[in-house]
């Protein structure tokens, strides 16, 4: 990366390689095999989503057991939800190791190794030995464990999210990018229904002793098969541009990245931390809280989340869609504006019976979804193509272990400290404000070119530069 002479939002490009940005590149539309080729580019990235998730997911839903078997002490649901948030703490370290590697190297290379370490953690983690039978080894190695799984998120996601973006049509990917995000509820939402199918199958007592373990095992095949998806295709259009153009091997050091491009990376923590603490109340705290703070049986509450993540899943295509078309940031706007007027009368209304608690989470589910589903196509086009990968990755888990993987175990220790059940709700609700001042400096990139060495603009060549054109006409 070449240090430039001014802030990366002007049109000065300080480098020779110039792309023509009034076509996509890659995969024609037009055509059958440009059709599914862009399908199997989508598959590709979900499914290791999918995977990275469904870890997630399944941990969630199964910490009375991970309680029980590695934390049995008193104190032990927080211990195992500070372990949970600890994978978080790692995943920085793996955006500053697999991001600028994925801007060199290529983005496929790099989600080949992150989905196999991805899966391969999750899966032992269902062959771990417990406290009872080898003492305290066995929180230390699902501790290791947990810490590998975060080191191989911290390149998987941002990785997806730009294979995915790279690869969709200019004035389709909010569409298309959608569904990296549908894998991410697929992946929660098959770890809750596979712990509320085996909780529903077998007894308490064989739970306890074994059934826990089943959902982590099926981990290793999910990425297995994420990795077979991904070998059929070739690297993303822009970066074989840029690579071709001699641009690949621009990314510099982190002082330099930082140095050059902090306005970016600086608006986009402040959307990552509205978007991850209502991500991880919602998705990851949620069970612990309708089963332990309100009381909820735990069937109950299972199904709760899972009818809830089957809606979002229902909804976050057409969101994504409809972001093509009026934009990102108006759909980041009704998001955190929606959270912010109802999270109290919602976790209010949770509260009340099993079938208000279904009413209470859809609705702050779908009031979440207009963030969820432009990820993909928002994050991503922040950056420049030559430092994309990293830039993405490196803000995105440096923001979503401070604010994200925390979320659960600072909703717990704040109820417990207090005894405020609705404590979720206010935290959700600092968040959204922060996101919204965040959403204010968001450049608008709907239809913008990612081609290129400098940050794509909707005024160029998005879904502004009609407006731009006609207001320069009427002038």
């Amino acid at each position: 990366m070449q240090p430039e002479n001014s802030q990366p939002n002007d049109n000065t490009n300080t480098h020779n390689f110039t792309p023509d940005l009034d076509h996509d590149i890659g995969p024609d539309m037009n055509t059958q095999e440009g059709r599914q080729e862009v399908r199997k580019a989508t598959a590709a990235s979900a499914m290791g989503n999918m995977t990275e998730w469904f870890d997630y997911g399944v941990y969630a839903v199964a910490v009375t057991y991970i309680t029980a078997h590695f934390f049995p002490t008193e104190g032990g649901t927080f211990m195992a939800l500070a372990t949970f948030a600890l994978s978080f703490l790692v995943r920085p370290i793996g955006g500053l190791v697999w991001g600028p590697l994925g801007d060199k190297l290529g983005r496929k290379k790099i989600l080949a190794l992150t989905i196999i370490l991805m899966s391969l953690a999750t899966f032992l983690i269902g062959v771990l030995p417990t406290f009872e039978t080898i003492g305290i080894a066995a929180p230390i190695l699902l501790v290791l464990l947990r810490m590998v799984q975060g080191f191989s998120t911290g390149g998987e996601y941002g990785g997806a999210a730009t294979f995915m973006a790279e690869y969709a049509p200019d004035r389709k990917r909010g569409f298309f990018g959608s569904f990296l995000e549908f894998g991410t509820l697929g992946g929660f939402a098959l770890g809750t229904a596979v712990m509320l199918g085996l909780q529903v199958m077998l007894s308490e007592e064989a739970m306890m002793a074994y059934g826990w373990r089943i959902p982590f095992f099926l981990a290793l095949p999910m990425g297995l098969i994420g990795l077979y998806l991904r070998s059929k295709l070739e690297d993303t259009p822009v970066f074989q541009e840029i690579e071709a153009a001699g641009e690949a091997q621009q990314g510099g050091s982190l002082k330099e990245l930082v140095m050059t491009y902090w306005r970016p990376m600086l608006t986009m923590t402040g959307l990552v931390i509205a978007l991850n603490v209502v991500n991880y109340t919602l998705l990851s705290y949620m069970p612990t809280y309708l089963e332990t703070q309100l009381g909820l049986d735990p069937n109950a509450s299972l199904a709760t989340i899972l009818i809830g993540e089957v809606a979002m899943m229902a909804v976050i295509p057409f969101a994504g869609s409809l972001s093509d078309r009026v934009g990102r940031k108006p759909m980041w706007y009704a998001s955190v504006i929606g959270l912010f007027v109802l999270a109290l009368p919602m976790f209010w209304l949770m509260g009340q019976s099993f079938a208000l608690a279904i009413v209470g989470f859809a609705v702050l589910g779908l009031l979440y979804i207009p963030q969820l589903a432009t990820i993909t196509a928002t994050f991503p086009a922040m950056f420049p193509s030559h430092v994309r990968f990293a830039g993405f990755a490196i803000t995105y888990n440096i923001a979503t272990a401070i604010f994200g993987g925390t979320a659960a175990m600072v909703n717990e220790a704040a109820i417990n400290a207090t005894g405020f059940l609705l404590f979720p709700a206010i935290y959700m609700m600092a968040a959204c404000v922060i996101g919204a001042i965040a959403i204010k400096f968001m450049p608008e990139t709907a239809g913008a070119s990612l081609r290129g060495t400098e940050i794509p603009d909707a005024l160029d060549t998005g879904i502004l530069a009609a407006v731009k054109q006609d207001e320069t006409r009427t002038s």
